[in-house]
């Protein structure tokens, strides 16, 4: 009797792992099918410094070249601007160029250092100066995390978690 008991979880078990790792598959094929639109901005400034660099807006170009680029970092290209909103820890100095070098930045550091990550259609530019200031951090490689979406592991692991809890409460209940 004790055994045809654990025939129906267990059953049921491999049921859900079947089913479960089959969708996992097909999810995976799906988004490996579909092909994914990166948005860059306009092609401009290639320069490629060697060690730690930082990508900060060029002084002296076009306010409006300027707005533009910080606007687009901090729209659509998803860049980290919290910082420099008005009582943030890089408001000041409240200028322009000082925004921008700290949207384009976290820009940067998020797409992998890629010199293609900072030309800003020619607004930006790399340097190997921190710069940072006051309780303002730039942020520097490694520092900041990749947008990209995390995989169904965690929670295909999460599911299972909760199965074994349910069948081991089933199997305690008797």
């Amino acid at each position: 009797m004790r055994n045809e008991v654990l025939v129906l979880p267990c059953l049921l078990l491999l049921h859900c792992y079947v089913v479960l790792t089959m969708e996992t598959i097909t999810q995976e094929k799906a988004e490996a099918a579909i092909p994914v639109t990166t948005l860059s901005p306009p092609e401009g400034n290639t320069t490629f410094l060697a060690g730690t660099s930082w990508c900060v807006a060029l002084p002296g170009v076009s306010q409006i070249d300027l707005q533009n680029a910080l606007d687009w970092a901090c729209g659509l290209g998803m860049a980290d601007c919290k910082p420099i909103q008005h009582g943030g820890a890089c408001f000041d100095p409240d200028t322009l160029v000082s925004h921008a070098s700290y949207a384009f930045n976290n820009y940067y550091q998020q797409n992998g250092n890629s010199d293609i990550a900072c030309n800003f259609g020619g607004t930006a530019t790399l340097t190997n100066i921190d710069p940072s200031h006051g309780k303002c951090n730039f942020a520097s490689p490694g520092s900041v995390g990749s947008s990209a979406p995390s995989s169904l592991k965690c929670k295909t692991s999460f599911i299972w978690v909760k199965f074994a809890g349910i069948l081991l409460l089933l199997y305690l209940r008797r």
